[in-house]
């Protein structure tokens, strides 16, 4: 499974990259397969459990220093898909280089 989040703390001011780190470290923190990128985080677990605790835990943190919070979740759920979150850009990035 993976899950893509973005998470926003709302009347903070502009400048929230410390805020949105603390999502990033908890996620990081976890063990589980992970990216982060200009505009998501994907984590990758083996169950929706495993995986939306570790999407709450990093929203509640940012929420934590935040009066108001704003989450975008994006769910790829395929059963007994392992690695997929290095595999679909592979996927992509030998496409790419056949047609090269």
């Amino acid at each position: 499974m993976l899950v893509a989040f973005s998470v926003t703390p709302l009347g903070v001011g502009e400048d929230v990259g410390e805020l949105v780190a603390e999502a990033v470290r908890v996620v990081r923190a976890s063990g589980l397969p992970n990216r982060t990128d200009a505009m998501f985080t994907t984590v990758e677990g083996a169950t929706w459990d495993e995986v939306m605790e570790v999407v709450r835990a990093a929203v509640a943190a940012v929420h934590a220093r935040s009066p108001r919070t704003s989450t975008v979740i994006k769910v790829d759920w395929r059963d007994n898909a392992t690695g997929a979150l290095d595999a679909k850009v592979a996927s992509v990035e030998r496409r790419l280089g056949a047609s090269a």
